[in-house]
């Protein structure tokens, strides 16, 4: 439920209206006083911005005047100052993608424009909207230069803005000591310059990295300030996020009585600001204050209003909280069918947020200065490269005389250059390797968080359902028909427990950890197998002693993954699954006697999950070789070092 708010480098006029008495009247009166000029494009983005804190759509139509006089008159300064306000109000009312789209036209003009600080500020927008949808990694592609560029140029006003986005990036990847150090960096120069609206904004950040960091209480005691002062100044985009983020952290507390006041504000400040995601979140919160006075009829009321609207926009975690609140609502109505029916799609949705999530996983920052700095190693040598096809022409049109010592020279050049790309080569698969190794790493660590939650949490809870209704049984008298409907619901819910151990198994099987590979490997085997028209013979030669965690984890991924392609893909009968370990040397075989493919089937590989089995081999540094012929079955074989 908890809001982010990230600062765009805009014009400095944001400040100047934190220490002013102007108002829209005077500047209405300077705007119909002024001729068509560069002056009036100004006082239109100044207009915008003014009126920006409590009416989004009003501030909008100034900032696109202000684009249509500047394309009029081929003002390319003032078109993009358009693009750095305009794209801060779409990210406000959480339209990221549109807000992308217009960042990208802007980063492109910036270069054609060629003034160094507008590429800084385009990056830095840029970046801004890169972390509203998640994408740290390249967030931080764009951030990180204007962080050298603004304290090169000692710009305290954007150096807060930036160093409080940082601080963002950093809580968003699970660092709270960086992001709380960065947040307090940008506070105390947002302080200096009295700047009022920076400074609600930087606590409203900080507020949600002591929250993340589960300080509950100095986060309440942080988002209270930024709200004051939000409130003082009426800047009521940044006091709907507050209050928003404050019932994050009641909800977090199970302090549900607090909720209808927040909520209640938060959801009449949302539809006034257009802001959609924060209407879905105050929605929820007001389901659940509902829920929990048990005024279950408002409560559903509100979750399905909710669920409606974070579906129509493609809101998975809002969505998945609200199938919680449905199927709880749904058992305490004795409605087993729409219970399991949102149970099962809570579980669904909260997959499909983790998987996600993955895809937009961001490297950690130390990684991402490795990688930086084996891209200027690259670009040293291939101007060393560079500098030697220079000297060797030189060389060459030298006199007749030294013609032979040209020669020997040549041929020693070539060689070197050789050398050299072969090192860039090595270079360019070694950052390859680590990105591959990074995001590998960080799925099966994610795995393993998700399939300890839902093994602990959700199935901790669902036993204790079953345990209380199995309680209620022997105190109750139940006629034959609603003792069979009692008992049918007992067995809903075993079925639900025996799914989510299957899904957590899935995500981390307990006999990998415990047992080793091939237990654990020959386990899974056997529950494909068991009952089925197909039979899996299973080889494992070499895997006594334990590899490294890591390695285990990677090669039941892909032997789990191909096995699965082979039963769903191939209709064989007999499936052999085969590993075997020498020393350093790995090799997995998967092979089937089914109806196989030709190699141009190219959708049935991408179909196959070829990508991420792909991703797994190039992390254990292994080949791939695929062997398959229409009728004659398929052979696929992997050979890797460990």
């Amino acid at each position: 439920m908890n809001r982010l708010l990230f600062l765009f480098l805009l014009l400095p006029v944001k400040s100047l209206y934190a220490q002013t008495d102007a108002s829209k009247d005077s500047l209405l009166k300077v705007l119909s006083l002024a001729k068509e000029d560069t002056n009036k494009v100004l006082a239109l983005i100044t207009t915008g911005q003014y009126v920006e804190y409590n009416n989004l759509e009003e501030a909008k139509n100034y900032y696109l005047q202000a684009r249509r006089l500047s394309e009029k008159m081929n003002y390319t300064l003032g078109i993009l100052k358009y693009y750095s306000n305009y794209t801060a109000v779409l990210n406000i009312q959480a339209k990221f993608d549109s807000a992308l789209v217009l960042t990208k036209d802007a980063l492109q003009l910036a270069n054609r424009f060629g003034n160094e600080e507008r590429i800084i500020i385009a990056q830095q927008n840029l970046s801004a909207t890169y972390s509203y949808l998640q994408d740290y990694e390249s967030a931080l592609q764009y951030l990180l230069p204007s962080v050298a560029y603004f304290e090169k140029t000692k710009n305290d006003a954007r150096l807060s803005l930036i160093y409080d986005n940082l601080g963002v990036i950093y809580r968003e990847t699970k660092q709270y000591d960086k992001a709380l150090e960065f947040h307090q960096k940008a506070l105390a120069i947002a302080r200096k310059s009295g700047n009022s609206y920076d400074i609600a904004n930087v606590l409203s950040n900080l507020g949600n990295a002591y929250s993340s960091s589960k300080r509950y209480d100095s986060a309440l005691v942080i988002m209270q300030d930024g709200l004051g002062i939000a409130r003082k100044e009426n800047y009521d985009n940044i006091e709907s996020n507050i209050i928003s983020n404050i019932g994050a952290v009641l909800i977090k507390q199970g302090r549900y009585d607090s909720l209808t006041y927040y909520c209640t504000l938060g959801l009449r400040l949302a539809e006034k600001l257009g802001d959609s995601l924060a209407m879905v979140n105050n929605i929820y919160g007001l389901a659940l204050y509902s829920f929990f006075t048990s005024d279950f009829t408002k409560s559903g009321e509100l979750a399905k209003t909710g669920f409606r609207m974070a579906q129509q926009r493609n809101y998975v975690e809002p969505s998945q909280l609200f199938a919680d609140i449905l199927s709880e609502l749904s058992l305490v109505k004795g409605d087993l069918k729409n219970y399991d029916y949102y149970n099962r799609l809570s579980i669904e949705l909260s997959e499909q947020f983790f998987n996600d999530r993955m895809q937009r996983n961001v490297q950690l920052l130390d990684k991402k200065y490795d990688t930086e700095k084996k891209e200027k190693l690259l670009v040293i040598q291939q101007a060393t490269i560079l500098r030697k096809n220079t000297l060797n022409y030189i060389l060459i049109g030298s006199a007749v005389t030294l013609l032979i010592v040209s020669i020997l020279s040549y041929r020693n050049y070539k060689q070197k250059q050789k050398l050299q790309e072969q090192k860039i080569i090595q270079l360019g698969k070694e950052k390859l390797l680590l990105a591959t190794q990074s995001i590998v790493k960080g799925q099966e660590e994610e795995r393993n968080r998700l399939a300890q939650d839902l093994h602990d949490g959700l199935g901790g809870l669902l036993s204790g359902v079953k345990l209380q209704l199995g309680a209620m049984k022997g105190n109750l008298i139940l006629s034959e028909e609603h003792g069979l409907i009692f008992n049918n619901a007992l067995s809903k819910l075993d079925e639900s427990i025996s799914e989510m151990r299957r899904v957590a198994h899935n995500m981390m099987p307990e006999a990998l950890m415990k047992l080793g590979l091939q237990q654990a490997l020959q386990d899974y085997c056997d529950s494909l197998s068991a009952g089925q028209a197909y039979k899996i013979n299973c080889e494992f030669h070499g895997l006594e002693n334990r590899m490294e965690p890591t390695i285990e984890i990677v090669v039941y991924r892909v032997v789990q993954e191909l096995l699965n392609n082979a039963i769903k893909h191939s209709d064989a009968s007999i499936i052999l699954a085969q590993v075997m370990r020498n020393d350093n040397n790995l090799t997995i075989t998967i092979e089937d006697n089914g109806k196989g493919f030709t190699m141009d089937e190219i959708s049935i590989l991408r179909g196959s999950g070829l990508k991420n089995i792909k991703s797994r081999v190039d992390y254990l540094k292994g080949q791939i070789d695929i062997q398959s012929a229409p009728g004659k079955g398929t052979s696929i074989h992997i050979d890797c070092i460990i």
